[in-house]
């Protein structure tokens, strides 16, 4: 594709729960293929993978569209084998995940297993989870790699990322921001409730992760109607992502006084 005319934009979904990801048509791809429901194989950072086409907004297409040189690209449309691998990949998962469960509770390791991942190639198995310190799982690893004959990865993970893989809704009703839109994980204090003026009870102001809910950061701009009203502090600061995200520079704005 030539500058004047870039590469289409295809938005994929690789799991059943997140967010869609992005992808540049292959150059070996007529435009009108794929279409809403196709399976495809697509490049990733963690290699290839199979996902399913789902409806971009168009709107969106000029924030979201990799670099042209960038490798997140669609391959090619999922064959049945593809489609067939995959499937038996899932149960290999889901067995990993049982096996590991059984496993953590016989070595005692203080560690909660989130997810099980393995690779397209079948070479190796991503095992997330979560923990309060660090944990010493490398006996765990070497019994997993004798069970699977695979390299085996473990991944520590936030309890927000844990609730970004899990998925559900709200109090407002809506799927979880995490699992729609948000892009990453931006510090939330209480603070941003008190600019609200929101009530203080830990009940209402957690997520389903047990953390202060992410749309305490991002609402906070518009808390009291004014639009780009910045860190919230009623002063002249005009940086939406609030003070000290960037635009402020890191020790805060300068014009309102607030500090990151």
């Amino acid at each position: 594709m030539s500058a004047q005319f870039p590469a289409p934009l295809v938005a994929v979904k690789l799991t059943p729960v997140g967010r869609a990801q992005t992808f540049l048509l292959g150059d070996g791809l007529p435009e009108s293929v794929p279409r809403t429901g196709d399976r495809v194989v697509v490049n990733t950072d963690g290699g290839p993978a199979v996902g399913t086409v789902v409806r971009s907004i168009p709107q969106l297409d000029a924030k979201r569209r990799p670099p042209a040189d960038s490798p997140h690209r669609v391959v090619r449309l999922a064959t049945r084998e593809d489609i067939v691998m995959r499937l038996k990949h899932q149960h290999r998962e889901q067995e990993a995940h049982r096996i590991a469960m059984l496993k953590i509770r016989e070595h005692g390791l203080g560690m909660k297993l989130a997810r099980v991942e393995q690779a397209f190639d079948g070479s190796k198995l991503i095992f997330y989870f979560t923990a309060d310190g660090r944990v010493d799982f490398r006996e765990l690893v070497r019994e997993l790699a004798s069970e699977f004959r695979a390299r085996i990865e473990m991944r520590q993970i936030g309890v927000r990322d844990e609730a970004k893989i899990y998925g559900g809704y709200g109090t407002c009703g809506r799927p979880l921001c995490c699992t729609t839109f948000l892009q990453s994980f931006e510090p939330v204090s209480i603070k941003m409730a008190k600019q609200q003026d929101l009530s203080l009870n830990p009940s209402k102001l957690s997520g389903l992760c047990g953390r202060l809910k992410c749309c305490l950061r991002y609402e906070l701009p518009n808390a009291k109607g004014v639009q780009h009203g910045g860190c919230g502090s009623e002063s002249g600061c005009d940086n939406p992502s609030g003070c000290g995200s960037g635009g402020c520079g890191s020790g805060g704005c300068g014009s309102c006084g607030c500090h990151a």
